[in-house]
């Protein structure tokens, strides 16, 4: 659909009816309570990591409600979980929708899980209205997108995607040493119950479109007074560790001058680093998120210190030569330690597809609702889409612009209207 005809779509108010405010809001509760934690301020977070048991019953807990509405579950290689509303003609590529289930270990009720549960809801409600779709709709929960325990994320959607090959991870390992590859056998295992599934493109085939809902995660819908956001595309990242070595000396005894000190290089490395993202414009996002030191001892000299970068920028002049100059730079800045540089997550910025965006904006306008396009600048699942299929994103305020935190918060109202947005891009997209 072009821009021009997509403005003369009308809301369907039997489907725009059938999307249950009460119901939606009430799953999100549920789904809050697995890993639920109430922290000094009353706030009200979740600490729900991927491949965790916690995890794996949100999974059975979704399964409880689509199950019932008749929806065909499955799941591949690397546990992207779907769920199936199948369209009239044999053989049409599906709309899909979706987004993740797990959650950072201070995070929010909404951030990822509501994507998944208003793709729920949207559908339930494709269904009582008893709307027929040509085409099928997937709902999609994707494996670790966070990378909160185990890095880098978009892990599922990557090897979906094709963009990584899907053993990529199996060595890589929390803070407790457990595997990535250990884990995710563990969930295979205790869904064996549902059907497997070739793992997307690259054993299967290519969906028609794919639309993410989500958070806006900043503060510009609910600074605006405005309804949804129309995502235009999401800028690039880049993620590296860092790993310095140096030697274990008593703090009382060895001289200053004679010290290999992990510690004081990794000072000298991030002190550099900032001098190199330095930007007068304040788009460039530069960040040292996680920082473990040993042997973490108060009068030991330390012999050795990681840290994480997490680097984004929407321009790839900027991302590119920025992210390879990192190595160089934590090199020419160690005066006495040596170091290891590597990079765990590389996407360059994505632009979404106009029919998609004109489409959700369509929708959103026929139901008298505002709408702003808008970039994102937290990474999501749908980056990895973008090179497979017509990909979108629709966006609902987020109070604050507060994220990965539990006073992270939307509207009743809020969700519900997401919701509805979604349903009819859904309907529209799966009867083209």
């Amino acid at each position: 659909m072009a821009a021009s005809d997509s403005t003369s779509v009308e809301a369907a108010p039997n489907l725009v009816a059938a999307v249950s405010e009460s119901r939606q809001w009430d799953r999100i509760a549920q789904m809050a309570r697995l890993g639920g934690f109430t922290d000094a301020d009353g706030h009200h977070g979740v600490n729900r990591a991927a491949l965790t048991k916690l995890d794996r019953d949100s999974r059975r807990l979704l399964l409880s409600w689509a199950l019932p509405l008749g929806l065909k579950p499955s799941v591949d290689v690397l546990g992207n979980l779907f769920l199936r509303h199948e369209g009239t003609e044999p053989g049409a590529a599906a709309v899909m929708a979706g987004s993740h289930m797990d959650s950072q270990p201070n995070g929010g009720r909404f951030d990822g899980i509501w994507g998944v549960l208003a793709a729920l809801e949207a559908v339930q409600a494709i269904r009582e209205a008893g709307m027929a779709t040509k085409r099928p709709i997937e709902i999609v929960a994707w494996t670790n997108e966070e990378g909160g325990r185990f890095a880098p994320g978009c892990m599922g959607s990557m090897a979906w995607s094709g963009h990584r090959p899907p053993d990529t991870w199996n060595d890589t390992r929390d803070g407790d040493g457990i595997r990535f590859g250990d884990e995710l056998a563990a969930l295979l295992a205790a869904e064996a119950d549902i059907p497997r599934r070739p793992l997307g493109i690259v054993e299967g085939p290519r969906p028609f479109a794919y639309v993410e809902p989500h958070i806006e995660q900043g503060p510009l819908l609910e600074s605006e007074g405005l309804d949804i956001g129309v995502v235009t595309g999401i800028q690039g990242s880049r993620w590296f560790l860092v790993e310095i070595e140096g030697k274990t000396d008593h703090a009382g005894t060895a001289p200053l001058s004679l010290r290999r000190d992990a510690v004081q290089d990794m000072v000298r490395v991030i002190n550099a680093l900032n001098a190199l993202m330095a930007d007068p414009t304040d788009v460039l996002r530069f960040t040292v998120g996680r920082i473990e030191v040993g042997p973490n001892s108060s009068n030991t000299v330390a012999d050795r210190a990681r840290f994480t970068i997490d680097f984004r920028h929407p321009d790839p002049a900027v991302l590119l030569p920025k992210g390879d100059a990192i190595e160089a730079t934590v090199q020419a800045a160690l005066t006495t330690c040596r170091a290891t540089v590597t990079e765990r997550f590389h996407a360059l910025p994505a632009r979404f597809d106009a029919m998609v965006q004109d489409t959700i904006e369509a929708a959103a306008r026929s139901q008298g609702l505002t709408t702003r396009r808008m970039p994102s600048g937290a990474f999501h699942d749908a980056q990895f889409l973008v090179p497979v299929c017509p990909t979108g994103m629709i966006f609902i305020p987020s109070r604050g612009g507060v994220s990965h935190h539990p006073a992270e918060y939307s509207t009743p109202a809020q969700v519900a209207n997401g919701a509805r947005v979604l349903a009819q891009v859904l309907a529209t997209l799966a009867n083209r």
